[in-house]
């Protein structure tokens, strides 16, 4: 998995290519940290690259949701593609986040 950020303003945008699985969910998890201390910031998940999610993925996914509105923040995914999307169907998580 690869993982490019870009930030403009109060928005940050980070785009995910490849797998977010048990192997990279860890690493992935420490790249969004830092910004998880943002008041009212506007993480934006780019999946437009994403080939696949595993639940170790949607954990650090949620994790990051909760930890950004909490401070008064929006998180939002955007670009994903049928089979990313099936997986946040499934387990519920496209009724809690905001999918774009």
């Amino acid at each position: 998995m690869k993982t490019e950020i870009t930030q403009t303003d109060n928005t940050v945008t980070v785009s995910v290519c490849g797998r977010l699985d048990t192997v990279t969910s860890a690493e992935f998890e420490k790249t969004l940290a830092p910004h998880f201390a943002t008041q009212g910031l506007e993480l934006v998940l780019d999946c437009r690259e994403m080939e696949y999610i595993s639940s170790a993925g949607l954990r650090v996914v949620l994790t990051a949701h909760k930890n950004v509105t909490a401070k008064g923040g929006r998180f939002i995914i955007r670009n994903i593609n049928k089979e990313v999307h099936s997986v946040f169907d499934m387990t519920g998580f496209s009724r809690i986040l905001t999918i774009e």
